[in-house]
């Protein structure tokens, strides 16, 4: 029961990652309902990111960073779905 519970908050948390890093590169003006999710995700995903975002600096691209802790926090819960679910 525990597991299963524990297994659809880290489905849900993939999920919310990966809308969370599709919504970034759509922009949408103050107000906007697309904002307004994109900063509830932010809220959600920040203390989430932290870590990362201070273990892993971003990628320098030429003029721009690409911030990569998105993509080993969804690594991160792949793995602990595989070790509980």
């Amino acid at each position: 029961m525990l597991s299963g519970l524990l297994c659809q908050v880290l489905d849900l948390a993939r999920w919310a990652v990966l809308i969370w890093v599709v919504l970034s590169w759509i922009p949408a003006p103050t107000g906007h309902p697309l904002r307004n999710v994109k900063d509830l995700l932010d809220r959600m995903l920040n203390p989430l990111l932290r870590p990362f975002r201070s273990l892993i600096p971003p990628l320098r691209a030429g003029t721009v960073g690409v911030d990569l802790s998105p993509l080993a926090l969804f690594v991160a819960i792949y793995i602990l779905q595989s070790i509980v679910c």
